[in-house]
């Protein structure tokens, strides 16, 4: 029999096998499937030349297979691959929905708002908002009726899916680290914040360190920069130069901080001997700069992977899922900082 001629049924017949057990093989759902049976059903589609419909196994099962990512706060000329860290996430979360037979779709915005009318027409199964505004939030659950996932959301609502990390703890960590060496004149490298959120949560748990330490920390101990690589060495130049003289940087993301010790170079300073730099999120890159980076690691494979667990329960199981995951960050130490030199 020719594979234009053939169904599921007659090679789970020939297979020895059921047609779910076939449609796992075909949809990449290997994990409910041994090896060996992976392998028979395999060399029979492919004696026959079986090539199954995708649009139709869609149709039929009014499923896409599709799970969109949307990744917020870029403009028609920004590139998402500028940042690491949604650089990082979207290979952990593509690789998860690989893992269950699914294909991500990537879509960038200004605002996770704009998507309401695209996914509105959209055939997608699931979707996951990486770093959303509470106020979108509650737009898009209104106007969506499809499974979805938050990432680093501060939304106070009890009935959505959110994995995030202890921002607060991070920030805090950064203020002790660099207290605990001395410093005491510390700029603090961050984008603009909002009233409630991840860079607000960091910044909290910054200010909270430096008063129990008792360190002055002022609005001129802050720096506003977009977090952009560009940014960061803007920033790095004007530092030196500033009247209040500082010994360290806390900066807000790992792309922030990097611009910020590439500025400092430009400008003659010595990374850690003049100013100490530390960043946040751990990335693989820390590794790879010079000197190699002190940052606050969150997990993102993790959290990718938490994220696409939870949504799989809602997409799969058809459960409703309402959750709030807060992953753990500790200090990834690097050679960025250097205790205050004894009389400065």
């Amino acid at each position: 029999m020719k594979g234009d001629n053939m169904n599921l049924k007659d090679i789970a017949r020939e297979a020895g096998v059921s047609a779910v057990t076939v449609s796992n093989v075909i949809n990449g759902n290997h994990h409910k499937v041994s090896q060996e049976t992976i392998e028979r059903v395999m060399k029979i589609i492919e004696e026959h030349d079986y090539r199954p419909n995708a649009m139709a196994r869609s149709l039929a099962s009014k499923k896409s297979r599709i799970i969109a990512v949307v990744i917020p706060n870029l403009s028609d000329d920004d590139d998402f691959a500028s940042s690491p860290y949604y650089a990082h996430m979207l290979s952990h979360l593509e690789k998860y929905i690989r893992s269950r037979g699914y294909y991500m779709m990537t879509r960038c915005v200004g605002a996770c708002g704009e998507v309401v009318s695209l996914f509105s027409t959209w055939n997608v199964d699931g979707i996951v908002f990486l770093g959303p505004y509470d106020k979108e939030e509650d737009a898009i659950l209104a106007k969506l009726k499809v499974p979805m996932v938050f990432v680093d959301s501060y939304n106070t609502r009890k009935d959505i899916a959110n994995v995030g990390i202890d921002d607060h703890k991070g920030g805090y960590l950064m203020g002790r680290y660099l207290i605990g060496l001395g410093h005491r004149e510390i700029a603090f490298v961050t984008p603009k914040m909002e009233e409630s959120g991840v860079i607000r949560s960091r910044y909290e748990g910054f200010v909270e360190a430096c008063k129990e330490q008792n360190v002055p920390f002022t609005g001129e101990n802050v720096f506003i920069a977009s977090t952009f690589y560009e940014e960061g060495v803007r920033v790095g130049k004007q530092i030196p130069f500033d009247k209040k003289k500082f010994t360290a940087v806390a900066a807000m993301s790992d792309l922030l901080a990097f611009g910020v010790m590439k500025g400092l170079h430009l400008t003659g300073v010595r990374i850690p001997e003049d100013i100490s730099v530390i960043g946040f999120d751990g990335l693989p890159e820390c590794d790879y700069a010079y000197p190699q980076l002190t940052s606050i690691s969150q997990n993102i494979v993790e959290k990718a992977n938490r994220a696409g667990e939870l949504l799989f329960q809602m997409v799969e199981d058809s459960k409703d899922v309402a959750a709030n995951i807060i992953l753990d960050v500790e200090l990834k130490d690097g050679d960025s900082v250097a205790p205050m030199k004894t009389g400065v």
